[in-house]
Order: C-alpha cells, then structure tokens, then sequence
C-alpha cells in the first residue's frame, strides 16, 4: 500500500469464545429481551387503539407517525442512504413489520380477544427460525428444532383449546401476519450484521412514508366513527415510539449479535407477557392453563438458547484495514 493511501479492506478474524464473547453475547441477548417485552406491549396497546378507531385508521396512523420519526432523525443525524444491495432486503421488512403485521392482527383484534391473538402469534419464533435458517443456510442441530417446535406446540394446543378446537377467521388473520412478520424479522436481522438496527427499521418505515402518510390523513377525514379517547392516543403513542421504533431497533440489534434463530426463541415468552399485560391493562380473563403454559414454554426458551448454533464456538469479528492516512471507523 503506497504511502498516505487511506484504502480500507475487510478482514474477519477468528476470535476463541472467551469473557469478551460471552459478554457481547449477554448484551445481545439483553437487546432481544428487550425487544420481546416492547412487542408484549403491542396488543394490548392495540387494543387501546381500537378503542376510538377502526383497525385501517389505526393501522395507517402508526406507519405514517412512525415514518415522520424515522425519517426526521435519519435527516437531522445526516444518516446516508443504504447500499443498492439494501433495499430489497428493507422492502421485505417494510412489508412484512411495518405493514403487514400491524394491519393483519388490527384486523384480528376486532373479532379476537388479546389473549387469543397473543398465544397464536406464539408461533411465530418457530416461523422466524425457520426463515432465518432457509434464507442464510443455518444449521441448528436436532435438540434445538425439537425444542422450538415443542413451545410451537405448547401454545399452539393452548390457542386451539381456548377457542374450542377450531380455528376463526382472526385465526387465519394471524396465521398470515405470522408469515410476513418471519420474513421481516429474518431480513432485518441480516441487515442489521451491516447496519445499525435503528437505520434498519428507519428506513423501512421511510420507504413506506409517501404512501403511508397520505392514507392517514385520508383514513382520518373518512374514519366514520373515530374519537381520539385518551386510551386511544396512549395505545397510539405506544404503537408508534415503543413497538414500531424502539422494540424493533434493539429487537435487530439483539439479532445481529445472537442470530435470528436463538433471538426468536426469546420471543416464546412474548405471548406470556402479553397475557399478563392483558389481564392488567383491559381486565381480561387469564385461563388457568396460562401458569402451566409459561414454565413449559420457558424449558423451550432455556433449551433453545444452550443449543442454538451448536453451542460455543469461535466469534467471526469484522476489522478494518487502515493505510497510514487512514482513520478508525
């Protein structure tokens, strides 16, 4: 390399599982967590939003504010644009998280109760395991699919049985917001390896915003019932800052540290939490199988997380290689 020459070039380094892995990958973790008690949160502030508007209205307003935020702070922080290889990948997010998902389990709520919706979505750490392991080629050994399918079946028999052993049309609402909500997570999480998960979700939620925010304009002049009750600004609220922009950032971050497939085991424990926040937050009727639900779904979680990836194993980092007049990036 001639003198003074700033090219950089990118080198990966096998670094020894160790305390500093282990540390990185506790904060991963700690990232998803948080994540998964953001997204707990999203039904029932559905809900709350449900209460003054119809399922569209809401839907449109918390892409369209969500979209106003992202935007501004990618403006203010002078944030580039993505790399052309990035876009395809962020349509797949905006559609399937931004778009998708909160407007199909909207639609379900109107029909369905939040603890229902809640253990039916329980499936979707199986779905999103699965995208991520078809999309990248991951191999997770036997006992990790044997435990993910078993809290799949844990809530799915729990769901079948609260609702009598048949499946409603909320039911197969779910189902699709199921599949679409896989393939956001399992792309946002690859892009996330390469971009900070705030920018992930931020310009996914910009990229909808020519769109999405003239349909909440209009959904809110033609609503024909619509009130904006104090439960329905704060479910809003909710909505917009805490599930569509903060969960989903740290939920991406979480995932580029840990892998799509040991982060979305973590969300095994989302639609326990959510029935808590549904018997606290709307007084709804927590089934006596609930208890029994929750320590079997976090056996899966603990097994998940031991096997996930075939265990430890040498971390892959990332470096740059600088030329004399280079800069650290």
């Amino acid at each position: 390399m001639r003198h003074k020459d700033s090219a950089t070039a990118t080198i990966s380094i096998a670094v020894p599982a160790g305390s500093g892995a282990e540390t990185t990958a506790r904060t991963g973790t700690v990232l998803a967590a948080a994540g998964v008690v953001a997204f707990s949160l999203t039904f029932p502030a559905t809900a709350w939003a449900l209460d003054g508007l119809s399922a569209w209205t809401a839907t449109a307003l918390r892409i369209g504010l969500a979209g106003v935020v992202a935007a501004v702070a990618l403006l203010v922080l002078r944030v580039a644009p993505p790399a052309r290889r990035h876009w395809g990948g962020l349509a797949v997010v905006a559609g399937g998280v931004v778009v998708g998902f909160p407007l199909l389990t909207a639609l379900a709520l109107e029909t369905s109760s939040t603890a229902h919706a809640a253990v039916v979505v329980g499936l979707l750490p199986l779905t999103t395991a699965a995208y991520g392991a078809w999309r990248r080629g991951t191999r997770h050994p036997a006992a990790f699919w044997l435990a993910a399918s078993g809290g799949a079946v844990l809530v799915a028999g729990f769901a079948l049985w609260e609702s009598g052993g048949g499946l409603s049309p909320a039911d197969l609402l779910l189902f699709g917001a199921l599949v679409v909500c896989a393939a956001g997570y399992g792309e946002g999480g690859r892009l996330a390896e390469e971009m900070p998960g705030w920018q992930v979700i931020g310009w996914a939620l910009a990229l909808c915003l020519p769109l999405s925010l003239p349909v909440a304009v209009l959904a809110m002049a033609v609503e024909p019932d619509g009130r904006l009750t104090a439960r329905t600004v704060v479910g809003l609220a909710w909505l917009v800052l805490g599930s569509q922009c903060v969960g989903l950032m740290v939920w991406y971050r979480g995932m580029a540290v840990i892998g799509v497939g040991r982060a979305s085991q973590l969300q095994l424990a989302q639609p326990l939490l959510t029935l808590l926040w549904a018997v606290l937050l709307l007084g709804e009727r927590m089934s006596p199988l609930a208890p029994l639900t929750a320590l079997g779904v976090l056996a899966c979680i603990a097994v998940t997380q031991r096997t996930a990836g075939g265990g430890a194993g040498p971390t892959v980092v990332r470096v740059r290689r600088l030329g004399s007049g280079g800069q650290r990036s």
